[in-house]
């Protein structure tokens, strides 16, 4: 079997359905072609199988001829050996072909949404990213798959009718009348069965997009009772999405009835007609039984015209999707060249008036829950804007720089599946003893000590085994352990207790000491232990001080002792 590279997959030029099969196609051409050899030789060396015997029995029973008959036993047995040495070369070119396309598409997905970044959630749902890595892939691999047997079917028909004219005209031309109206009455079955396809996909994208929804907000549903709500509303949805299915399956089954019937008709007419041409002397019986070869083999080839010619529209519904993926462009700029490795200046917002010195721990208390997403976006350069850091803009810095020089963590952050250990580290292997001391200023040691293998335990993605108090800790923990120049984390301490709380704020400053940190939070124990509060109402900032000079601020003290009542 084929090794599939490593490497850059390539670009399709047009973001087209069609084009980029034809991208993939050519991106793999060698075993395309190699295939379609292969694809062509197998069905043909079965198609001539019935010439054979029809020689046999004219030359070698009815001539009485031995050495004719051994002659063609022996060519029927040669063509059954290329037959089957051809089936087992196409099936492994098709394989590598359905995987080569399968893997270049996959690689293609991957590659955007890493591009995109921030940008993907905003623009499409994570259910309609999986399904287009899922199902759609699978699609186009499985036209690429059949491709080769699609191509010989339709050598293999015309082959059979080339023998069929040459040896009776008139049922050569039944056939050749005959394929074409088949393909034709399937067709007519194609166009709806399409129209279903694309309808019951976009269907299932939706569906699939809710569950996601739903398994993402789970504990938030329950907390506030909105399960069995949503889960009538996923049951309703699903039970649409069966629907659909249904019709799609009704429209299935009249092609697939139309495929077994229509040849079979033909069948059934050329040995009708062939029998009364040997009545009248027309045909021998070799050459009769002959095309009763042919006409049973061709409902085969027939079939899988049909088969590969809905393949091919389920993968151009497919592609479609898979296009309108690659179509989307990030909303940030990729910037310039400029460097920032190494800063310790301010992060300074001119839209807002906020600035966060270099080196110092700055907590912004924002009186709209909403003006932290959009600051944290801002200053994260998740959003276009002026931000400068250390007097450089953000937009003027490569994106990649910017990635690596300020972190912006928030509780969204997902832990993939895998060793907590690799988890954790992120960027690569660290030592036992960073990895523990990043736990201890998150507060997360209780969190390592219940697991049965500790570090090298395997969570499951999303971390579900976790409380969203341990969660948010290890989260926390993996950020701290990056050590990012700067590290702006959103309500890292929501939900948590006071105590824990407590605790992951005095051991935060001093793990940061000297070094940029922001925190957007309004609970007092944060703020108390900042270098620096800087107080922001309707997204600009209306005060800047330590947490104890600003609580001769009615407003800062309104939004502090509303947390100071949530929390008790």
């Amino acid at each position: 079997m084929r090794r599939f590279p490593d490497a850059d997959p390539g670009e399709p030029r047009q973001l087209a359905p069609g084009r980029y099969l034809l991208w993939l196609v050519r991106t793999q051409l060698p075993m395309v072609l190699l295939g379609a050899f292969y694809g062509i030789l197998w069905p043909t060396s079965q198609a001539l199988m019935p010439f054979g015997v029809g020689r046999a029995i004219d030359d070698g029973l009815t001539g009485h001829d031995r050495g004719d008959l051994l002659f063609w036993a022996g060519v029927v047995l040669a063509l059954g050996v290329v037959q089957a040495a051809a089936a087992i070369l196409q099936d492994r070119c098709a394989l590598t072909n359905a995987l080569g396309a399968r893997y270049r598409t996959l690689q293609l997905v991957t590659r955007q949404a890493a591009r995109l970044g921030a940008t993907l959630p905003r623009k499409t749902s994570a259910g309609e990213v999986l399904s287009v890595g899922v199902a759609d892939v699978t699609q186009i691999g499985r036209a690429l798959d059949l491709s080769s047997r699609t191509i010989g079917a339709a050598a293999s028909i015309a082959v059979i009718a080339a023998i069929m004219l040459a040896t009776s005209w008139q049922l050569g031309l039944v056939v050749l009348a005959g394929v074409p109206v088949m393909v034709w009455a399937v067709a007519l079955l194609l166009r709806p069965l399409h129209d279903r396809q694309a309808r019951l996909r976009d269907q299932q994208a939706e569906l699939t997009a809710q569950a996601v929804d739903i398994v993402g907000g789970l504990r938030v549903l329950r907390g506030i009772g909105g399960e069995e709500l949503f889960g009538r509303r996923y049951d309703a949805e699903s039970q649409r999405v069966r629907r659909g299915g249904v019709h799609l399956a009704a429209t299935e089954a009249a092609l697939e009835a139309a495929r077994m019937l229509l040849p079979g008709l033909l069948v059934a007419l050329i040995v009708f007609l062939g029998a009364r041409q040997v009545l009248a002397g027309e045909l021998t019986g070799g050459q009769l039984v002959a095309f009763y070869g042919y006409a049973v083999f061709l409902g085969t080839p027939v079939r899988r015209l049909v088969v590969g010619t809905g393949a091919i529209m389920k993968a151009y519904v497919a592609a479609r999707r898979v296009v309108t993926l690659l179509a989307l462009e990030p909303e940030i700029d990729p910037g310039g060249s400029a460097r920032l490795d190494g800063r310790l200046g301010a992060l300074a917002d001119p839209a807002s008036g906020l600035v966060a010195a270099g080196g110092r721990f700055t907590a912004v208390a924002c009186a709209s829950p909403g003006d932290a997403a959009v600051l944290a976006d801002r200053l994260g350069r998740y959003a276009e804007s002026d931000v400068t850091y250390g007097g450089v803009p953000l937009r003027s810095a490569d994106v990649d720089d910017v990635r690596r020089g300020i972190l912006v963590a928030g509780n969204d952050a997902r832990l993939f599946a895998g060793p907590l250990r690799t988890e954790l580290a992120a960027d690569g292997v660290v030592d036992d003893a960073r990895l523990l001391a990043a736990l201890e200023v998150a507060s997360a040691a209780d969190v390592l000590e219940a697991l049965p293998d500790g570090l090298d335990t395997v969570v499951t993605s999303g971390g579900k085994e976790f409380s969203g108090g341990q969660l948010q800790r290890l989260r926390l923990a993996r950020a701290v352990l990056a050590a990012p120049d700067v590290l702006m984390l959103v309500e890292p301490t929501s939900a948590v207790d006071a105590h824990t709380e407590a605790r992951i704020a005095e051991r935060l400053a001093t793990a940061r000491a000297g070094r940029t940190t922001v925190v957007f939070a309004t609970s007092p124990i944060l703020l108390d232990h900042a270098d620096q509060v800087v107080l922001v109402d309707d997204g600009a900032v209306v005060a800047t001080g330590t947490h104890a000079s600003l609580l001769d601020d009615p407003r800062y003290r309104a939004l502090v002792a509303r947390e100071e009542g949530g929390a008790a």
